[in-house]
Parts: C-alpha cells; sequence; structure tokens
C-alpha cells in the first residue's frame, strides 16, 4: 500500500475530498518522508531500495511523520498578541518545522528490514 493525501485526512479527522492545495502539500510531505528513508536524516542511515522493507511498517512511518507535521507545521513555540494595554502570550509545543522521522520509527523500520533476527533461550 501506498501513502496518499486522503490517508492523511483519515488520520487527522479531516473531511474529503481535499482542496488541491492540501493535497499538493500532504503528497509533498508524503514524498519527503519517502526520501528521509531511503536517503536517511544525518543521524540515520537510509535503507535505499525501501521494497525490501514490510510496506505496511513504512506506511505506518510515512503516515506518522505526515500527520505530526501537518498538526505541527511550524517551530514557533510562543505566539504574542497585543491589543491596546493588554496583552496576551500563549506556548504551543514545538515542532521541527519539517518533516521528522522518530528514532523509535527508524528502530521500527531496522527491525522490518528482512535482516534483522534475536536469539531466544535454548
Amino acid at each position: 500500500m501506498t501513502v496518499t493525501p486522503e490517508d492523511i485526512a483519515v488520520e487527522l479527522g479531516r473531511p474529503t475530498p481535499l482542496s488541491a492545495a492540501v493535497q499538493a502539500q500532504w503528497q509533498s510531505w508524503i514524498n519527503a518522508a519517502l526520501l528521509l528513508l531511503r536517503v536517511g536524516d544525518g543521524d540515520h542511515d537510509g535503507f535505499g531500495n525501501l521494497s525490501g522493507l514490510d510496506q505496511d511498517v513504512v506506511d505506518y512511518v510515512v503516515t506518522q511523520a505526515v500527520v505530526g507535521m501537518a498538526r505541527r507545521p511550524d517551530d514557533a513555540t510562543t505566539v504574542d498578541i497585543q491589543i491596546d494595554d493588554g496583552r496576551m502570550s500563549r506556548s504551543y509545543s514545538t515542532g521541527q518545522g519539517r518533516v521528522f522521522i522518530r528514532d523509535e520509527w527508524w528502530a521500527m523500520l531496522a527491525g522490518a528490514d528482512g535482516e534483522s533476527f534475536s536469539i531466544g533461550p535454548c
């Protein structure tokens, strides 16, 4: 299975059909996540050809990475609003400002490459 913008909408609970702009943006983020998985991100080596990985795991990781980006697309942490003499500040959980693959997802993928194994007790 391949992740589509409609899959992201389902995960976020957003109605479909999506606007062309949202579809294009989410498809761009899906492509970015797949690129990271192929080439790595500086901290993790990429997997090159993703066809040797469990595709359900790849789809899960891509979906979660794009959903994370859709929920927190930038790395702004504080917003200040001032009206006349009043001022309000609100802090937000920070996003990465880009598509990001968490360490736990890299580990899931490393276990899905067909080369990992475990040795159990005799």
